[in-house]
C-alpha cells in the first residue's frame, strides 16, 4: 500500500483505480477510520487523473 502522496500525473486512473479495488479487498468490504482516510484520498487522486468525459455538441 502507498503510503505517499502521489500526484495525478504520476499515475494514471487505472493505476490508482487498481489500488483503490485493493484497499476494498484487503477490508473485507468494511473501511476502518484509517481505510476510509486512504479511501477517500485515493478517490480524489483518481478524480484528478481521470480524463475528460467528451463534451456534447
Amino acid at each position: 500500500m502507498s503510503t505517499t502522496v502521489e500526484t495525478a500525473s504520476e499515475r494514471s486512473a487505472a493505476e490508482v483505480n487498481e489500488e483503490i479495488r485493493a484497499l476494498w479487498l484487503r477490508s473485507g468490504g468494511t473501511l476502518s477510520v484509517e481505510q476510509r482516510e486512504e479511501y477517500q484520498r485515493l478517490v480524489l487522486e483518481w478524480a484528478a487523473a481521470a480524463p475528460e468525459p467528451p463534451k456534447a455538441a
